[in-house]
């Protein structure tokens, strides 16, 4: 009895210590700090020559002979995850989500200082893919194998296993892997466009010459590079790459043909008939279907607007089942974490939560709500459930654990990464066998004496349990496709919304590069900012970013119209004279121009903003006509 009473007198200070642990472990978030480590985990990745000015010191060269045994230059590109291989398939899904991230939350990443960083892990994954594409039709996809590699316990700089390519042609097709890597290099063309544009035009006709390889020699990868099938098998196809591949081609090059490509393949290739309740590297239709439904609230369907509305229903049946409103919704642990698989479920959560993110915008920007079987879900509810899943990852569970090594109090000490649980090469240079990396390294219980700082491991199971172990490869093993689609994420919970509208296209901001400030030169003032007014409609235009083009400065101008009067802005004929470029965000007829497609009226105090570039001073704006309900 006695005992009993000691038990029971003890359990209300467990409790509190409980509560009091877990107030702690909640208070909140240093997005910003998380958005600097998880581009820092990039760099722990690099294969090739490192740059005189890597951060990650503890890694050296490696992989400097990959290629040379089949002729090509095919040293660089980034180890997926805890082994030395390079896998195209996933590395091209990375490089598309970080610059997913970058073309969404460009404006905030340059806010906090991470942008340069950022835009520099994309350009060390786009290089590579240039080497690995040395013909139209040929791409190398993939250096070394994972059954020789996993046999061996090294670090990238001691690697002593068969570094062999694997390609693909005409006569050994991949259209998945060439779609990918064609949709990597058409987003990152858009990273670049204003910063490097040769750059960018070289990605993008990298990617025309991908799509049409993948478009026209059908076939999975995995059947022309069997050894890939152990580790990153193709189960759902090619159909949704082709598909992926065209929505971004379109979004970097605005040809229609890739606009029709969409719309005549979407029955076809699956795009309007799959509900999906995952997105990965493997399976791309969520986020087809996410895109082309931005495309469509931005009014540039044309004459595909009924196809595109059925890609829209299942991007929404998506939505929905995250949000647990949907027909059928996604799994999730007791601690309200997304689970899809014990092994590396974060993939999974991580790429979830920017489709939800960026949606979320794109329909607080057309002014919507997401119409889900189970009740209305608002862009703030959808953007919350995004929130919960990183603050999940952060630490903001039960087990009060960091996912994400090296932020916060309580991360992973024993990673399942053979570079950061093996001492540095450059502390001891002496090799490590194969096999005597399991018996001196694999087998130690004590913490990886190299920081993989940023790396989000696999992550807890369906009950919320986790072993920090390092033989524990399903939980504790990073990814590269476990960051990319983070860094977007916390770009946007660091930096907020900023009254940005996601579905007006947004010039990537120059990145400051962490050099010492040049000399001062004179500065050409950029043409001034425009404030008109025509009682009750107020427009003040201002530039927003401007670059440098074949001898020419270019101007991107933004122009808010708000209405100042009580009552609701029914109809509005704006006349803009003097406009030399394109122009986004209102609908042209005849010889004006008026509300875009998204909204049928502007509210009392409200604006809207729309977008034009030229290379001269700011276009005449006026109000044409107007009616106030």
């Amino acid at each position: 009895m006695e005992k009993s009473a000691r038990r029971i007198s003890a359990a209300p200070l467990l409790l509190l210590f409980l509560l009091c642990s877990l107030h702690s472990a909640f208070a909140g978030h240093d997005y910003g700090q998380a958005l600097s480590k998880s581009i820092l985990f990039f760099e722990a990745q690099r294969s090739g020559f490192l740059p005189h000015n890597q951060r990650v010191t503890w890694r050296s060269n490696s992989g400097l002979n990959d290629g040379k045994a089949s002729g090509v230059d095919l040293v660089g590109g980034y180890y997926d995850a805890g082994d030395n291989v390079k896998f195209g398939l996933p590395m091209a899904f990375t490089v598309t989500m970080m610059s997913w991230s970058i073309i969404e939350y460009g404006k905030q990443m340059a806010a906090s200082g991470e942008l340069h960083n950022a835009m520099e892990a994309i350009k060390w994954g786009t290089d590579y893919f240039i080497k690995a594409h040395p013909e139209p039709n040929v791409l190398y996809g993939e250096v070394g194998d994972g059954n020789t590699d996993h046999y061996c316990w090294q670090r990238p700089e001691d690697m002593t296993t068969d570094r062999r390519a694997y390609r693909i042609d005409p006569s050994n097709p991949g259209s998945d892997l060439a779609g990918e890597t064609a949709a990597a290099m058409a987003a990152a063309s858009i990273v670049f466009r204003h910063s490097n544009p040769a750059y960018s035009r070289e990605l993008l006709n990298h990617a025309y010459q991908l799509f049409d390889f993948a478009d026209k020699y059908r076939g999975k990868y995995d059947s022309s590079i069997t050894v890939a099938q152990k580790y990153y098998r193709s189960v759902s196809g090619y159909n949704d790459e082709l598909l992926w591949a065209a929505a971004w081609l379109y979004q970097a090059s605005n040809n229609q043909y890739y606009l029709n490509y969409l719309a005549a393949n979407g029955d076809a290739l699956g795009g309007t008939g799959w509900g999906m309740t995952e997105f990965g590297w493997d399976v791309k239709y969520a986020g087809v279907q996410t895109l082309v439904a931005k495309f469509l609230m931005q009014g540039r369907a044309g004459p595909h607007a009924t196809v595109f509305q059925r890609y829209q229903q299942k991007a929404e049946y998506f939505m929905c089942g995250c949000v647990g409103k949907g027909s059928r919704n996604i799994q999730k642990t007791p601690g309200g974490l997304i689970f899809r698989q014990r092994w590396n479920n974060l993939q999974f959560v991580t790429s979830a939560s920017f489709l939800a993110t960026v949606y979320s915008d794109y329909l607080s920007s057309a002014r919507k709500s997401l119409q889900c079987s189970a009740g209305n879900v608002s862009p703030s509810e959808l953007f919350s459930f995004a929130k919960s899943q990183v603050d999940y990852i952060l630490g903001d569970n039960l087990r009060a654990t960091s996912y994400m090594v090296g932020y916060g109090n309580n991360y992973p000490q024993q990673v399942h990464h053979r570079a950061s649980s093996i001492v540095s090469f450059k502390k001891d240079p002496r090799p490590i066998s194969c096999r005597g990396g399991y018996a001196t390294w694999f087998s130690k219980k004590s913490s990886d004496p190299n920081l993989l700082t940023g790396a989000i491991v696999g992550g807890p199971d369906a009950y919320d349990n986790f072993a920090d172990h390092r033989d524990n490869y399903e939980q504790t093993e990073p990814a590269t496709y476990n960051n990319a689609p983070l860094l977007g994420i916390l770009a946007r919970l660091g930096g907020g919304h900023g009254g940005y509208n996601q579905l007006l296209p947004v010039v990537v901001p120059a990145p400051r590069q962490p050099t010492r400030a040049p000399a001062a030169r004179p500065v050409t003032p950029a043409p001034a900012a425009v404030s008109t007014s025509a009682a009750p409609i107020a427009l003040v235009q201002k530039v927003t970013a401007s670059w440098k083009s074949g001898g020419k400065t270019y101007y991107r101008y933004s122009t808010i119209v708000t209405n100042k009067s009580p009552k609701a802005l029914n109809s509005l004929k704006l006349y803009i004279n003097k406009l030399y470029g394109p122009i986004w965000g209102l609908t042209k007829s005849g010889n004006s121009y008026g509300f875009p497609s998204w909204i049928k009226s502007l509210p009392a105090g409200k604006s809207l903003e729309f977008v034009y570039i030229h290379s001269a001073s700011p276009a005449d704006v006026s109000v044409s006509s107007y009616t106030l309900a």
